[in-house]
């Protein structure tokens, strides 16, 4: 039988109109089914839900996400939802970083089937790297792919100076996690996973950081729950084993670096870079910092350079962005 939360979720998309998320919930629901020995009513489900996405398929196309009602109350302030048109193939990562990440959207396409073997998705995924290296576009690219909406958790929102209040927030994000299918992203996660054996460890920050894992252990929601954090040694051990996956962000490479230049500016015209120049120059620099050099290049040769970018222009751009990091 469907469990309370699931009914109140399947009750609220079908109000706000999210056909994708309602169609979520009842597969959850044939799963649940299936794991309690009702094979045959798991099987029903599963083919009233593949009528029905056929149904909805051939409605309207299926490039976006349906929109579904803002976060109202108290989880106004908790969550902000988006819905990204950010794809994998507009991220900047290696080769096997981006077949992981491909993995992960294959897997959530192939639920059936994974069910069949008594196998689910993997939700729970660990992001860690330097500052602007990809994470936060990573969340938005697997939102994009899955089609579905992206809620990023506010930790000012989240995180109080009462005792007890800053779990309890936590127990609404996860609540709103099994109840609306989305995309949930816990950026600088560090803030509520500090190891308990820190120097300045007060025991509030222990009781978040046991609900914390509390939420992930009990989650069996079919949302995917995202955390990032910059600083993976200030983790404390145990939050690593309640996630599915990890990957790890490093800053750019040379030929990464003419390969972001390239995804954002590449309208202008860059035949006569001289990319082995720009790329050693630019090394060290996030991704988010070679981004932000080339959109300055780019407004320097629409004022003053008649739209033409050249090698020098970019370099003078790296040079500057680099002057804003403390030596």
């Amino acid at each position: 039988m469907a469990s309370s939360k699931q009914l109140m979720g399947m009750i609220r998309s079908h109000a706000a109109g999210d056909e994708s998320m309602f169609l979520s919930i009842v597969e959850h629901i044939a799963l649940d089914a299936e794991r309690a020995g009702r094979g045959r009513m798991a099987g029903e489900i599963r083919t009233l839900v593949g009528n029905l996405r056929s149904e909805a398929a051939s409605r309207r196309p299926a490039t976006r996400p349906t929109p579904i009602a803002s976060p109202r109350g108290e989880l106004a302030g908790l969550v902000r939802a988006t819905y990204p048109e950010t794809r994998i193939s507009d991220l900047v990562l290696s080769d096997s970083a981006e077949s992981r990440i491909r993995g992960i959207v294959r897997e959530h396409g192939a639920i059936e089937a994974l069910a069949e073997r008594g196998l689910e998705p993997r939700r729970k995924l660990l992001l860690s790297g330097p500052p602007g290296t990809g994470k936060t576009m990573t969340a938005a690219a697997l939102a994009g792919e899955l089609k579905l909406p992206l809620f990023t958790v506010m930790l000012d929102g989240v995180i109080t100076k009462y005792m007890g209040e800053t779990a309890a927030k936590l127990r609404m994000v996860f609540d709103a996690a099994s109840s609306t299918r989305g995309v949930y992203f816990f950026d600088e996660v560090d803030a509520l996973a500090t190891s308990r054996s820190s120097d300045n460890d007060i025991g509030e920050a222990r009781r978040v950081l046991n609900s914390l894992l509390q939420f992930l252990e009990e989650d069996e929601s079919s949302s995917v729950l995202i955390a990032a954090t910059n600083y993976p040694a200030l983790l404390d051990d145990a939050i690593f084993r309640r996630f599915d996956a990890a990957f790890a962000y490093d800053l750019p490479d040379p030929a990464q670096i003419g390969r972001v230049i390239v995804a954002r500016i590449g309208d202008f015209g860059l035949g006569d870079v001289d990319w082995r120049r720009v790329g050693d120059a630019g090394t060290g620099l996030s991704q988010a910092d070679i981004v932000a050099a080339a959109r300055d290049a780019a407004r320097t040769a629409v004022l003053d350079h008649e739209g033409v970018i050249d090698t020098e222009l970019l370099l003078q751009a790296i040079v500057d962005r680099r002057e804003i990091h403390p030596k």
